[in-house]
């Protein structure tokens, strides 16, 4: 028989990511609402959790022998149903420091990434730009070799974590390639300010790099190979964000059901109504067509992350998508009462928008789900 359960050891991480949301539940609307500082109580909270131990190595304090794109995806979809900061904190521990693990050296990887497991400090991605987001090869930052070390010029824009992270890893131009280095957050001429606040806020700010000097100690893989960090990166933890889509989808429903049952209009429940029966049906098959998708591209993303790219961009893409289509049926079910400001529905219903846009847009995806389909085509694959 095919067994299409979790395992109980993922039920069991996805158990204790619920419960660690249930812990600051109390300050979710405070934090979720925070853009530029983190909520000293959830970060707290993910600290004594031990949760964070899921986004590094064994060897460095992790709880699986390799970060497991599934343990990862459950836990998320544990967290984000309730706060988007805690999720949020949670997944870029895993985002900012895979540089490290992937390509790090046995001293960088020893100094950072226990820390980043106990969540002591916290780690930032600085991919993006002002004038590049999902062209990455347009972007200007640029990585030069001296004689003092690394020098590091740019800006990155919207990147999360900015301001309160101990470190960056940095996606340069260098000579014909593109490198990326580690740059502690206390590096002289690297500053932050807020970036504009976004329709569902998050901790997100601009980092200036001016003439920043580090170590050649501090490059993070081979001169010029940049992008297969970054790709390493996206292979486990795009997947991730897919997880975390279906946790708020399951409580948008949750919230528009429990609505739906206790409300009564033309003298029965809104739920036996037909057209609210409909929205309500409707959202729940997204769902769990979202859920087993996602379920299944994580768990080939534990073995070759990489070859599980395409399926983990088709999960990300479709989750992503099906929230943002079931958050929406439940505002309706809802009527009037889905549109009161920092109500849960409606903090989901904006937590939903961007899932669509970072990491992967939609758009941006489906050109990399055709590609890879049409390769294995001519490959004779399928």
């Amino acid at each position: 028989m095919i067994e299409f359960e979790l395992p109980e050891r993922y039920v069991a991480i996805r158990d204790e990511a619920r419960a660690l949301a249930g812990r600051i539940a109390h300050v979710a609307v405070e934090a979720d609402a925070m853009s530029d500082a983190v909520h000293p109580e959830v970060l707290a909270a993910l600290r004594d959790s031990g949760l964070a131990d899921l986004v590094v190595p064994g060897a460095h304090g992790g709880r699986f022998d390799d970060v497991d794109p599934l343990a990862v995806c459950v836990a998320r979809e544990g967290m984000m149903g309730t706060s988007a900061h805690l999720d949020s904190l949670f997944a870029l521990q895993g985002i900012g420091s895979y540089a490290i693990t992937r390509g790090g050296t046995p001293d960088q990887q020893a100094h950072w990434l226990p820390r980043v497991g106990r969540a002591e400090v916290l780690a930032a991605l600085a991919l993006t730009e002002p004038v590049a987001g999902s062209d990455l090869k347009s972007l200007t930052t640029t990585i030069e070799r001296t004689a003092d070390g690394l020098v590091v010029r740019g800006e990155k824009a919207f990147i999360s974590n900015a301001g309160h992270a101990a470190f960056y890893t940095v996606l340069g131009r260098e000579g014909d390639g593109w490198s990326v280095v580690l740059v502690p957050a206390d590096a002289a001429g690297l500053s932050t300010e807020p970036s504009p606040e976004i329709i569902a806020p998050h901790v997100l700010g601009s980092v200036v790099l001016d003439d920043v000097v580090v170590d050649e100690s501090h490059r993070l893989g081979e001169p010029g190979r940049g992008f297969d960090l970054v790709l390493s990166t996206l292979a486990v933890f795009r997947v991730s964000v897919a997880g975390a889509a279906i946790g708020l989808a399951e409580a948008a429903l949750a919230e528009a059901t429990r609505h739906a049952t206790e409300r009564e209009q033309f003298g029965r429940p809104l739920a036996r109504l037909g057209a609210v029966a409909a929205l309500l049906a409707d959202s729940w098959t997204d769902l769990e067509q979202a859920r087993l998708l996602t379920y299944r591209s994580a768990a080939r993303a534990r073995t070759d992350p990489l070859a599980a790219l395409p399926h983990s961009s088709m999960a990300k893409l479709a989750a992503s998508e099906a929230a943002g289509r079931i958050v929406d049926r439940c505002v309706q079910v809802m009527g009037r009462w889905g549109l009161i400001r920092d109500s849960t529905i409606e903090r989901l219903y904006r937590a939903a928008r961007p899932m669509r846009v970072y990491e992967g847009a939609s758009e941006v995806l489906r050109l990399g789900i055709a590609k890879a389909l049409t390769d294995e085509h001519a490959a004779g694959v399928r």
